[in-house]
């Protein structure tokens, strides 16, 4: 089977964060006073921004995660290629490193890094764009707290520069659509660390597909099954 590049599709957004975003930096340094659980951070201009591969991991682990055709914590492969909708997903994202199949191809999407939206980059002392919030883990039977500690997170209303493109081969299914709900239920859960504590709900606005207004799928399960 021959591959034939014919298109590449621009996905854009702007995404909101409807509560505090914690993506960690993963800064193994001590400081004294500091900061236990810091945010990643330009190393240039120390602004916060989203890795593309937080948003793509997520994306793709709630796709499969909706397919039902995932067994324990293994991600899909091959071996599950003919259940509904997956080889989609593998067409998208990509396979193994040690999986080959022509039929799939190389993973068509990429996300970039999310910079700020120009509007937040100048935020002074007046607006902040960090908080610093303390978590414990709760003894369930004293019902004391145990293990303070700070965790560092991008304040809520924070919006950043959401931008994909999708690699268009002859014969492909409509995987920007299968993009578009990912995204839809990536507002449904949480990105980042602490989701289950309410961390990192996000909204994305002002979609557009090739310069074309474009809306997120009002049910992103109506085609899982």
């Amino acid at each position: 089977m021959t591959l034939k590049l014919i298109g590449i599709s621009r996905v854009s957004a702007r995404l909101l964060l409807r509560t505090g975003l914690h993506i960690g930096a993963g800064d193994l340094e001590m400081r004294i006073g500091g900061i236990d659980n810091p945010v990643v951070k330009h190393p240039v201009t120390d602004l916060p921004y989203i890795p593309g591969s937080s948003l793509k991991g997520k994306i793709r682990a709630l796709l499969e995660w909706s397919t039902g055709a995932l067994v324990g914590n293994s991600p899909l492969g091959l071996k599950q290629a003919d259940q509904p909708g997956v080889r989609e997903i593998l067409m998208l994202f990509g396979i193994g490193g040690g999986e080959t199949d022509v039929s799939i191809g190389p993973s068509r999407l990429a996300i970039a890094d999310c910079e700020l939206a120009p509007e937040y980059a100048d935020r002074g002392r007046n607006q902040p764009l960090f908080e610093a919030k303390f978590e414990n883990s709760i003894n369930r039977i004293k019902g004391t707290a145990t293990n303070p500690r700070q965790t560092e997170r991008v304040v809520a209303g924070t919006r950043f520069l959401f931008e994909a493109s999708i690699r268009r081969f002859e014969g492909d299914p409509d995987l920007v659509h299968l993009l578009l709900r990912g995204m839809a239920l990536l507002e449904r859960d949480a990105l980042g660390g602490s989701g289950s504590r309410g961390y990192g709900k996000v909204r994305f606005e002002d979609i557009a597909v090739d310069g074309a207004p474009r809306a997120l799928p009002a049910d992103p399960f109506a085609t899982a099954a």
